[in-house]
């Protein structure tokens, strides 16, 4: 029987698929060699080749339970008549990456996710996608190459880590990381800081407040490409399992329909996932993310669009850090859906967005029939306040923005004026909180750590964690063209831009200089004349050296972007001269 009278005797039509390159006509008969070696039949080799991506690695708990759940991804893409083909990437895992050179790698890390998974859906042309995700920077990562790729595609997160216990209450590594500081300035013996480090993280999955993974995850659902409500249980929870298996299924259905990911990912879709960044109090590297999600569908959607959508949602969801919940119990209080819901009754949602589904925002909106519960989720017409819980700040020392959260702050602690102590690194910074050598009152400036200048743009948590512990967290407020964790909390300004490695204004400032940061007005200015800074420019001795001076690292210097428009190494989505799906 001839090869092409095979593929319509099972059914399907691959003229018009990526995956006809490599396993259709006489031609390609080496090829289908290497897919007959795998255990594949007639008929699996006719079917669509799905892409089964995951994050899974042993670096931490975060990615540990991701080969399990793309098992049950794949049981779903079979039974929906596909061919799932299984493949990893890699993931730099924030919480041990933590304070010290190895979180150079974080951010970096985003754009090696996307491109390798671009690569390999590339190399064995693949028609559509399923990626799974643990950890902070991989979950964008992962959406990133569905919308490079712009193939049918369906997100998987990997599930938050159950909170851990002690004495009566929930904890999390936020905990954790702040009782270094109090373990530092004397409050905590060396065997409370061993009970707490043992009890704080007591099972597979992503940091359980609203950091940055649990943001990233919500977003997913905001944007559609995740099926609703499929974020929100915990990684042990074996329900994750059924969530997997229909995203296996979806995808089927979305290549069936031709809907792809910029079908899903759009103005009003991104939109939609600021919105629930702001009203759950997220992670301030959602104004990073986005922007970059938006750069591969070629939008124009930066730092300044995502705080102006912030400034103007109600912050109703009471997360950690800035709140008291974790995950668990918003997925418990009916999750992603019911936050959406609520929006949605004020007006502020667009409805008509595509799903992962194929159906729309609003129709899938319509099946939800939990309500507020008004201890987890609050009654959006009755938020914990008025604007979001992530501030974008702008001034003559942030021209190119900066960005803050103040969830769980209240309305006198979003102002603060001082005088700057400047330090070129973290671990100046560090070593100077460690040593309490600062004062109450100051602005802690810490530069040379944006995207191209540190390089890698580190985030924080190990200073603030410190400067939390030992009680200063509202006594100081901090600056820097670095980023903050999603646990991050106290007065902490990230994505100063134009960075210092850039020529930026936080390259000039001195000691005593008197910096103002006003939440409320949404400005982060200095006390110095537009002449005075002029004139520190024109002296200014030019970027600090690093010592990256070879290597990933290196090549992430010389292609990064600035952190306003999601510190992306590419042209974009804008840039494109061809579509994968259709080549």
């Amino acid at each position: 029987m001839k090869r092409d009278t095979v593929m319509k005797d099972f059914g399907f039509d691959k003229s018009a698929l990526p995956s006809r390159h490599v396993s259709e006509g006489p031609a390609r008969a080496p090829h289908r060699s290497y897919y007959f070696a795998m255990g594949l039949t007639d008929a699996e080799i006719a079917q669509p080749f799905i892409g089964v991506a995951t994050c899974w690695n042993e670096a931490a708990p975060c990615n540990i339970a991701l080969n399990r759940q793309a098992q049950a991804v794949k049981l779903g893409v079979k039974a929906a008549q596909g061919t799932p083909r299984e493949f990893t990437t890699i993931t730099v895992t924030d919480g041990i990456a933590m304070g010290h050179e190895g979180m150079k790698s974080s951010l970096a890390s985003r754009e090696a996710i996307a491109d390798t998974v671009e690569l390999t859906m590339r190399g064995h042309c693949y028609d559509a996608l399923v990626g799974l995700a643990g950890c902070d920077k991989s979950l964008p990562g992962m959406m990133m190459a569905m919308v490079r790729l712009n193939v049918p595609s369906v997100f998987v997160y990997g599930g938050s880590i159950l909170p851990g216990r002690l004495d009566g209450k929930d904890v999390t590594v936020q905990d954790v990381f702040e009782a270094v500081g109090r373990h530092q300035a004397g409050n905590m013996s060396d065997k409370a800081l061993a009970v707490l480090e043992r009890v704080a993280c007591p099972s597979a999955g992503a940091c359980g407040g609203q950091f940055t993974a649990n943001t990233m995850a919500c977003v997913s659902e905001a944007l559609g490409l995740a099926l609703p409500n499929s974020s929100g249980a915990p990684a042990p929870y074996e329900s994750r399992d059924r969530y997997c298996e229909a995203s296996g299924a979806a995808v089927m259905n979305l290549l069936d329909l031709n809907l792809r990911a910029r079908d899903i990912v759009t103005r009003k879709s991104l939109e939609n996932a600021a919105r629930v960044v702001a009203c759950t109090g997220g992670s301030t590297n959602a104004g990073l993310h986005l922007p970059a999600i938006a750069h591969e569908a070629g939008i124009e959607f930066d730092l300044f669009d995502v705080c102006d959508i912030f400034r103007e949602t109600p912050y109703f969801v009471d997360m950690k850090p800035g709140g008291n919940f974790v995950a668990k119990d918003l997925y418990e209080a009916g999750g992603v859906p019911v936050v959406m819901n609520e929006l949605r009754k004020i007006g502020l949602l667009h409805e008509d967005c595509v799903t992962a589904t194929g159906r729309s925002m609003g129709e899938e909106l319509d099946e939800v029939e939990r309500e507020a519960d008004g201890r987890v989720i609050y009654p959006a017409s009755k938020p914990l306040s008025a604007t979001g819980g992530v501030v974008g700040l702008k001034g003559n020392l942030a021209p190119d923005g900066a960005i803050v959260k103040i969830a769980g702050m209240s309305k006198e602690q979003i102002v603060f004026t001082g005088p700057a102590r400047v330090f070129e690194c973290e671990e100046e910074a560090f070593e100077a909180v460690k040593q309490r050598s600062y004062k109450e009152g100051e602005v802690i400036v810490i530069r040379n750590e944006g995207p191209a200048g540190g390089p890698g743009m580190r985030e924080m948590l190990s200073t603030t964690a410190a400067l939390s512990g030992q009680g200063m967290g509202k006594k100081v407020a901090l600056i820097t063209d670095g980023r903050f964790s999603g646990a991050t909390r106290g007065f902490c300004v990230g994505h100063v831009g134009p960075e210092a490695a850039h020529g930026g204004p936080i390259a000039l400032l001195k000691d005593g200089d008197l910096i103002t940061i006003d939440a409320e007005q949404g400005l982060l200015s200095v006390d110095l004349s537009d002449a005075e800074l002029e004139e520190r420019g024109s002296a200014w001795g030019g970027p600090r050296e690093t010592i990256y001076t070879s290597g990933a690292l290196w090549k992430y210097a010389q292609l990064v972007g600035s952190t306003r428009k999601g510190a992306v190494t590419h042209p974009g989505g804008g840039g494109e001269a061809h579509i994968y799906m259709d080549l």
